[in-house]
C-alpha cells in the first residue's frame, strides 16, 4: 500500500508506533521497522543523552530499516537538556524526528540543515497549520480518543482528520482509537496518509511491560479510560485506576501542580511497567484498548491489519459501487 507516509519515510505500510514513555524502545521499534512501519525510539525514556545514544545503536542492531525518534516537549520540574538529545540523535545518524508538546520552533533550523525529516505531533487545526508554516514534512494529528495528551479543545477524530488533511498540503498522520483494518480504512477515507497507534502496540509480544499487566489492560474496555491534568491545561487520557481516581480529587479540591506531581510520577509509572501494578501508578491507556482483546507479534498484528485493510476496500467497499 503505497501513500505519501511511506514514500516519504521509505516504508512498506501507512503504520506508525507512538512515541511512549518507558515502552517503545529497541525491541518494539526494531520490530515494528521490520514488519514494514515506521518505528519511533522515545528519547525522553532514557535517563540522559547517551543512555539514548546506546539505545539508538541496539535498534540498529536489530534493524536495518528505517525508524525514528521522539522528543516530546513538555513542562517539566525538572530541566530537560533537549537540545543534547536532539544532538546525540542526529550524530548516530537519525534522519526522522517526531517532535510533540510545545512547538519545535527553536529546533527547526538545525534539522532542515540536517536534511532530517519532522512530524509534530499535534492537537488542533491551528498547531497543524502552524506546524506546516515551520516547515514540518507532516504532521501527526491527535484526536480527543487518544491516549496521552488530546490537547483541550475535545475534538474526535472523525471531525479533526478531516478537517486538517484538507487544510495542510503536507502528509497528515491521523492518531487517537486506530488497531486495526478498519481504522485504517476510514483514516485514509478521512484524508490521512497513515496512522499512528500506541495503545495497540502497547499490547504486544515485545512491547517491554509485565504479562499480567499487559492482559489487565487488553481486558479494559473503551469506557475504561479518564481524563486528568484537566484543571492544569495538560489534559492526559490514562486507565481509570486507583491513581487516577486520586488525581481526580485532588484536581477537584483545586489543588495544584505541587500537590499533583508526586502521585504522577514517572518513576512510578516505569515500575508499575516492571511489576504488574495497575493500580498505584498513571498509566496512559486511549479508548482504543476497548478493540483490542489479544496481545500479538508486531509481526503478525501489521500483517492482520494490512490483510483487513486490503480486503475492505477490495471486496466489502468495491461491492457497495
Amino acid at each position: 500500500m503505497k501513500t505519501r507516509f511511506t514514500t516519504l519515510f521509505g516504508v512498506s505500510f501507512p503504520l506508525m508506533s507512538g512515541g511512549m514513555m518507558w515502552i517503545s524502545k529497541a525491541p518494539l521499534v526494531a520490530a515494528v521497522a521490520n514488519a514494514g512501519g515506521l518505528g519511533v525510539l522515545t528519547a525522553l525514556s532514557h535517563p540522559d543523552p547517551e543512555a539514548f545514544r546506546k539505545e539508538i545503536q541496539a535498534t540498529r542492531a536489530l534493524t536495518a530499516q528505517p525508524f525514528g525518534v521522539n522528543l516530546t516537549l513538555l513542562p517539566t520540574l525538572k530541566p530537560v537538556p533537549y537540545e543534547r538529545y536532539l544532538q546525540v540523535a542526529l550524530e548516530e545518524g537519525i534522519d526522522i524526528v517526531e517532535t510533540a508538546g510545545r512547538s519545535p520552533e527553536p529546533f527547526m533550523p538545525l534539522l532542515k540543515a540536517k536534511k532530517v525529516k519532522v512530524i509534530h505531533k499535534c492537537t488542533s487545526l491551528r498547531h497543524a497549520l502552524k506546524a506546516e508554516a515551520l516547515g514540518c514534512d507532516a504532521v501527526s494529528i491527535d484526536g480527543f480518543e487518544c491516549a496521552g495528551h488530546p490537547g483541550e479543545e475535545d475534538i474526535g477524530g472523525l471531525v479533526l482528520i478531516p478537517r486538517v488533511t484538507k487544510a495542510l498540503q503536507i502528509p497528515v498522520i491521523a492518531s487517537g482509537g486506530f488497531a486495526d483494518g478498519r481504522g485504517l480504512v476510514a483514516a485514509l477515507a478521512l484524508g490521512s496518509e497513515g496512522i499512528n497507534m500506541g495503545t495497540r502496540f502497547l499490547l504486544t509480544k515485545e512491547a517491554p511491560l509485565n504479562e499480567e499487566l499487559k492482559q489487565k489492560l487488553a481486558n479494559a474496555q473503551e469506557n475504561e479510560t479518564s481524563l486528568i491534568f484537566r484543571s492544569l491545561k495538560n489534559s492526559a487520557r490514562v486507565y481509570d485506576n486507583e491513581q487516577a481516581q486520586a488525581i481526580l480529587r485532588l484536581e477537584a479540591a483545586g489543588k495544584g501542580i505541587e500537590e499533583i506531581a508526586p502521585l504522577a510520577s514517572g518513576l512510578r509509572g516505569f515500575k508499575a511497567y516492571q511489576s504488574g501494578d495497575d493500580q498505584h501508578a498513571v498509566l496512559t491507556l486511549g479508548q482504543v484498548v476497548g478493540l483490542i482483546d489479544d496481545i500479538p507479534s508486531v509481526e503478525e498484528l501489521i500483517q492482520r491489519i494490512m490483510k483487513e485493510a486490503k480486503s475492505l476496500i477490495q471486496e466489502r467497499l468495491t461491492r457497495l459501487l
